[in-house]
């Protein structure tokens, strides 16, 4: 790879926050410049007021041995009384959920119903020996006793290891095996798109070849049978009955371990991501009320991710919880039962704050506007965007369709090792554009680097650094130190590097361009696989598009796209040389796709990621690859198929 990426999208439309919204903001005018006085007391000062502690830590950050940094050293705390306990005197009534189930069924549970359930199930896990520094699986679906159960953990000090619903026996077993799990919390089934998936089963699976479990402890959601083997499981309500609805704290150091979890990694062992107590806890408390621009007295939250990834980890259970906010809960998928079931949510519940993925936004532009349209949304007043660059006319249909233009759009940065947000705007202070994150937030900093470490001058693209500590940043991989340091700090030492490539415009603002390995390199130009999707999801037809570079003779890499359109649009030739020259005019001819197939879906991971691996696979006549963590394996068979029937190249 060459010393720089291209920039080749520029994006002019610019969003200024309203008056109105900016007068009432979190944050206020001056916040960059006072943390940037001083930096590390700046995180200090957000520890001592947004946390509630037994000893206040002494010194805010302890750099003396880089990688390995420590925050807020001398504290003790403990996660689920800053989340349950402290609110008790002044909201025990006030709802911390509300849940809805797939089917249909409802539950809403305030701060006193939440502190007695984990209490009863902290006694539970007590009975069954679990301890500080024990380490427990839980494998369960979208349902309240997943965050019960962590912030039962957390109250003992008990480290969770909480592994998505969606992934298979082996992956858990993997993680269950890496992590030495004595626990497994786990349900019957879950809900998903009207049908059962057998959690109990492929936890079954996973648990004949994982010695170090003792008991698993099973949760009955659909009633549907399930084998239970006498000795080791037992039901969540028997393991809670008799058990009190009290259990004292543990008072924990701030850097004893909170929770692993595993990135899902394409290819490799998984890597478990440590996250500690009081530095974690400080940043996403910190972020959730200034990006989300959060009033607990008023808002309705809802973060619509999987509490089994790290966005469900921080910004459904310990920010919303430990912020005393009201938040929402869906168990189901976004289309069941029809496409507009997340709008109805929102019309019923009156939310006001929506945080989604752009996978999902892009779904939401393919399904047609005519759903939200159906619902009043007026209600909304901020809205979210995580887990990948957002392209800038998904952007702007966002804004446009489910904000009405009239709610600030936060587009935010970060990653399961970040732990908490990175780069976002504020939303209050800062002018959006459609597609960047923006700048790092106040008491963060942030580089673009080529590859020889250098910064590259503004308007120029290459390798996001992250260039200083952050309190929430993950402390090591679970039992392998080395690995640790040799992924993240030895490309550029002293800084972590993430993985991503980015650009800075000429204002200083950062546009996250995906992981450099999807960068492609054709005719001697490193090529971001983002910003030609950008392009194409820009033409009116295109609801989203993945992009990969295949092997070509001539020029080392071709562009090779994937497109899903818009309703009922059907493509032909005619389409298909008006979406390449569309391409060639919006970021220039070098970014022209050699090849473009139609496709009604995209090979997606069930966490919404595009498996772009696969899709080269496909592009270049390989074998496929692994298919197992798909939310939907048959498409690949199709999209094979018709890749090898449509002929598009020049």
């Amino acid at each position: 790879m060459s010393n720089a990426l291209e920039n080749l999208l520029t994006e002019d439309r610019v969003f200024v926050p309203s008056p109105d919204f900016a007068k009432t903001a979190n944050a206020q005018p001056g916040i960059y410049e006072q943390a940037e006085e001083d930096w590390a007391g700046y995180w200090m000062n957000q520890a001592l007021k947004r946390v509630s502690w037994f000893e206040e830590p002494q010194s805010a950050l302890d750099d003396a041995n880089p990688p390995f940094y420590k925050w807020f050293t001398g504290g003790r705390l403990n996660l689920s009384y800053n989340c349950l306990d402290r609110h008790l005197e002044k909201a025990a009534d006030k709802v911390a959920y509300h849940w809805i189930g797939e089917p249909g069924d409802k539950r809403t549970i305030t701060y006193r119903d939440l502190h007695r359930q984990v209490g009863q199930f902290a006694n539970a896990l007590k009975a069954l020996g679990l301890k500080k520094g024990d380490t427990a699986a839980l494998y369960m679906g979208m349902v309240p006793e997943l965050p019960v159960a962590m912030l039962a953990c957390a109250r003992l000090g008990v480290v969770h290891s909480a592994v998505f619903g969606g992934f298979s026996s082996d992956a858990l077993a993997d993680r269950i095996n890496d992590a030495r799990s004595t626990v497994v919390i786990t349900q019957d089934f879950a809900w998903r798109a009207g049908k059962e998936v057998a959690l109990k089963a492929n936890a079954d699976i996973a648990l004949e070849r994982t010695p170090s479990v003792r008991n698993v402890v099973v949760l009955r959601r659909t009633g549907s049978p399930v084998a239970m083997q006498e000795g080791r499981d037992l039901w969540w309500d028997e393991a809670i009955a008799g058990q009190p609805d009290t259990c004292e704290p543990e008072q924990l150091d701030s850097e004893d371990p909170l929770y692993i979890l595993y990135t899902s990694g394409t290819t490799g062992k998984p890597k478990g991501i440590v996250h500690t107590q009081a530095g974690y806890l400080t940043q996403v408390l910190t972020t959730h009320s200034q990006v989300f621009d959060l009033k607990p007295d008023t808002d309705i939250y809802w973060c619509a991710a999987d509490i089994g990834w790290v966005t469900g980890h921080s910004y459904i259970v310990y920010g919303p919880l430990g912020n005393g906010a009201t938040s929402l809960i869906y168990e189901g998928a976004p289309n069941f039962p029809d496409f507009d079931r997340l709008w109805q949510i929102i019309e019923e519940y009156k939310v006001n704050i929506l945080y989604t993925a752009p996978t999902a936004i892009r779904s939401f532009m393919k399904w047609g506007d005519e759903y939200p349209q159906k619902h009043d949304l007026s209600s909304l007043r901020l809205l979210g965007s995580v887990g990948e660059p957002i392209n800038p006319e998904a952007w702007m249909w966002y804004h446009r369709v489910i904000g009405g233009e009239r709610c600030p759009v936060v587009d935010t940065w970060w990653q399961t090792e970040t732990g908490a947000i990175m780069i976002s705007p504020l939303p209050g202070i800062t002018k959006t554009k459609p597609g960047s994150a923006t700048r790092p937030l106040p008491g963060l900093s942030a580089d673009v680097v080529d590859e020889d470490g250098n910064s590259v001058p503004l308007g120029g693209g290459g390798f996001l650094v992250l260039d200083r500590p952050w309190p929430s940043m993950a402390r090591t991989i679970y039992g392998d130190p080395d690995r640790f340091e040799a992924t993240y700090w030895s490309r550029f030492p002293g800084r972590y590097f993430p993985g991503d490539g980015a650009k800075r415009d000429t204002d200083g603002y950062f546009w996250l361009l995906g992981r450099v390995d999807d960068i492609m390199l054709v005719a001697g130009h490193n090529i971001s696989t983002t910003e030609v999707e950008s392009a194409l999801v820009s033409h009116p037809s295109v609801a989203e598009a993945a992009v990969v570079g295949r092997k070509d003779e001539v020029t080392g890499q071709a562009i090779a796209a994937f497109v899903t359109l818009r309703g009922n649009v059907t493509g032909d030739d005619a389409l298909l040389k008006e979406l390449r020259d569309h391409v060639a005019a919006t970021i220039g001819p070098i970014a022209k796709p050699k090849s473009i197939v139609f496709t009604p879906d995209l090979p997606k991971t069930r966490s919404g990621k595009i498996m772009r691996r696969l899709l080269r696979d496909i592009s270049e006549n390989r074998q496929l690859g692994d298919v197992t963590t798909l939310a939907n394996e048959s498409v690949v068979e199709d999209i094979a198929a018709m890749a090898t029937a449509q002929t598009t190249e020049d």
